[in-house]
């Protein structure tokens, strides 16, 4: 059963935000080797509960907080969101060296994002 294996939050200052998550909650933070400004953020321990997320600076101002839902076939995915009343607002791209993803709205207007991993993707 698919469930969330990421979340990604927007900051208009970055590292005011890691300051604050920093002592807030003791969360790591280490800047991505990928072609975009993002950092990877560790919220915990390996071997406790919980998942990791990343940090990215705000390009638009309706961005906020969003969960990313593990998939094993993208395409699947898209087609079963959809329908189910669902909108696919960003369509399948490439996170190179990580997988596919694509951006989505459930029918409540809820942001979240469908991944399929794949470290061949360009």
């Amino acid at each position: 059963m698919p469930k969330v294996i990421h979340f990604d939050i927007v900051a208009d200052d970055p590292e005011r935000a890691m300051a604050f998550y920093e002592k807030a909650f003791g969360w790591k933070f280490d800047l991505w080797e990928g072609p975009m400004e993002y950092w990877l953020i560790t919220a915990g321990p390996d071997d406790e509960e919980g998942i990791g997320g990343g940090l990215a600076r705000r390009s638009d101002p309706s961005m906020g907080t969003e969960n990313t839902i593990g998939v094993p076939l993208l395409d699947e995915a898209v087609k079963k969101v959809e329908e189910s009343g669902g909108k696919i607002t960003r369509p399948k791209r490439p996170i190179p060296g990580v997988g596919w993803i694509a951006s989505c709205e459930d029918t409540e207007g809820n942001p979240f994002s469908i991944m399929q991993e794949d470290p061949n993707a360009k």
